[in-house]
């Protein structure tokens, strides 16, 4: 990392600006247009988690139990979960019931003779359950919903919108079942059974809350752009084989773009680009500034500044800091293609994807695209279609449904070929970089996103551990919930990581006990810098997504 500018190279003599700040990629450019390089993250699909208790009782319902109580020379009810002796005549149940956040456990006593009240205390953070009984062994029971976590709805790579709460499993007190439900005429005549006294003093139930969001895919997005940082301080190449960012950030964001698109398209759109803009006008203030100070004259191409639906210009003296906007330029053309590319999806799911790893083919070797802004798009948008329609096919469970050795079978295909064309290919771009390859990166990322897409549905995987780990788990909210800042200040704080460093040389102190020459001191200097960055910038992200500002979510 340095002030200098690393110089592009190109794939062939042909080729103009490179996609990365170190060995520079070979698609064709123009002067002024910026270079692709990085990725970050997309919100995840929250998992379900009900505070319900799972024991049913007599007659089917939810949480209602009626019938004449235990009399002498009658059989106990029955119930599941534990049964034991309480008195004659006076039987309990202990019902279990794993929780979200923990176990939540259900206690409720059912007693024939006089009235009686009992009450569940759920353990962990799943709620409460009351239960109200009478001298006729009529229990009424209502669990409470679990607490959520915070939403951060965003994907960046870049940003996403928050989740509306999904509507109650259960019934919400006073409201009857479905038409035809077991459980219907049990809640009726339960209800019906309790005296007006009683009635008053059955507990309200808390008011649902939203869902808490899928720990899995916000790990994900964490250790992005975690990588990110990562490969732009040292340069590795083999960063983007162990972990392809960009497309796991592109699947995540096309699984979240599907779940919106439940609501009409136009709104889902307006509210992408609502949370993504603002977060980029705010960064590009300063960039902009920068370049104008250090002797930039823009045309009009500036307004690719405004939305960047091309790659907007800059001068070589802040290439470092502008040059990742192509991905924010690449979301942004897949949040306007997705209404499209759902609707065509959806018409013929497998085939479309499939279809879909055919124009970067045609890209490579039929017809290379123009050689401007529409044709840097085009590329970009081929390398990624698949990546995004893999989150149509998790969201709508296109991979749940394929046989496991199918996907296992292509997937590793994919990811053998993508590791071949690489490595083979090393002399058209220098390096086996994935960043510097696109036909490889379409690959290798499909092959890589589809086994992670496949094994969360298959698995079930949910990563709920991550809350018996508090620190841990309120780092990755901080990530996602600031992944558009993250993504956008990570380059500007490695650039001042540097100059920082070089005054630390002036201090015999810190010359003698501090590694000031290691690359990876300036790694956590950097990551200081971004820390700062988040608390002094993050807030336009919450001023986007139409929340209370805050220093730290």
């Amino acid at each position: 990392m340095s002030w200098e500018q690393h110089p592009g190279q190109g794939e062939g003599q042909d080729r103009g600006q490179g996609r990365g700040q170190r060995p520079g990629q070979g698609r064709p450019g123009q002067e002024q247009g910026p270079a692709r390089q990085l990725e970050s993250g997309a919100r995840a699909v929250p998992p379900q988690g009900y505070g319900y208790p799972q024991r049913p009782v007599t007659p089917q319902g939810y949480g209602y139990q009626t019938g004449p109580g235990p009399q002498q020379g009658q059989p106990p009810q029955q119930s599941y979960g534990y049964p034991s002796g309480s008195g004659q005549g006076q039987p309990s149940e202990y019902g279990y019931q794993p929780g979200y956040q923990g176990y939540e456990y259900d206690y409720g006593t059912d007693q024939s003779q006089g009235q009686n009240q009992g009450q569940g205390q759920g353990y962990g953070n799943g709620g409460q359950a009351h239960g109200v009984g009478n001298g006729n062994g009529v229990g009424v029971g209502v669990q409470g919903r679990q607490q959520p976590y915070a939403d951060y709805a965003y994907a960046t790579t870049p940003a996403t919108e928050a989740t509306a709460p999904l509507p109650p499993v259960g019934p919400e007190p006073g409201t009857d079942l479905p038409a035809g439900s077991a459980g219907q005429a049990g809640a009726r005549e339960a209800h019906g059974s309790l005296t007006p006294d009683q009635a008053q003093e059955t507990p309200a139930a808390p008011p649902a809350k939203p869902q808490g969001r899928d720990r899995y895919f916000d790990s994900l997005r964490c250790l992005a752009l975690i990588r990110v940082v990562t490969y732009h301080t040292f340069g590795w190449a083999w960063c983007g084989m162990v972990f392809p960012s960009m497309g796991i950030m592109f699947g995540l964001a096309g699984t979240l773009m599907a779940k919106s698109l439940e609501r009409p398209a136009p709104k889902v759109v307006k509210s992408r680009l609502r949370r993504l803009l603002p977060p980029f006008w705010f960064w590009g203030f300063f960039v902009l500034l920068a370049m104008l100070i250090h002797g930039w004259m823009p045309g009009w191409q500036i307004v690719y500044w405004v939305v960047p639906l091309g790659d907007p210009p800059g001068n070589p003296w802040g290439q470092q800091a502008w040059e990742i906007l192509w991905y924010l330029r690449t979301y942004i053309w897949f949040v306007l293609l997705s209404p499209v590319l759902l609707w065509v999806f959806r018409k013929a799911p497998i085939p479309v994807l499939l279809l879909s790893l055919v124009p970067i083919v045609l890209l490579k070797y039929v017809w290379a695209g123009p050689d401007n802004r529409f044709g840097n798009a085009l590329w970009d948008l081929s390398t990624y279609l698949f990546c995004w329609l893999l989150g149509f096919a998790h969201r709508d469970g296109v991979l749940q449904r394929l046989k496991p050795f199918l996907v296992v079978t292509l997937s590793i295909a994919a990811i053998v070929f993508g590791g071949w064309y690489a490595f083979s290919h090393q002399a058209e771009a220098g390096t086996y970089d994935l960043d510097e390859n696109p036909l490889a990166q379409t690959y290798w990322s499909a092959g890589y996103v589809m086994l992670l897409m496949w094994a969360k549905a298959y698995f079930n995987i949910d990563f709920a551990w991550l809350t018996r780990l508090p620190r841990l788990d309120r780092i990755v909210t901080i990530f996602n919930a600031r992944a558009v800042t993250i993504y956008l200040w990570h380059e500007i704080a490695l650039i001042l990581a540097v100059p920082l460093t070089d005054q630390m040389w002036k201090v015999p102190a810190f010359e003698k006990w501090l590694p000031l020459g290691s690359q990876w001191f300036m790694f956590g200097v950097g990551w200081v810098l971004i820390a700062v960055f988040v608390m002094l910038c993050g807030w336009v992200e919450d001023v986007a997504g139409k929340k209370k500002p805050r220093l730290l979510p």
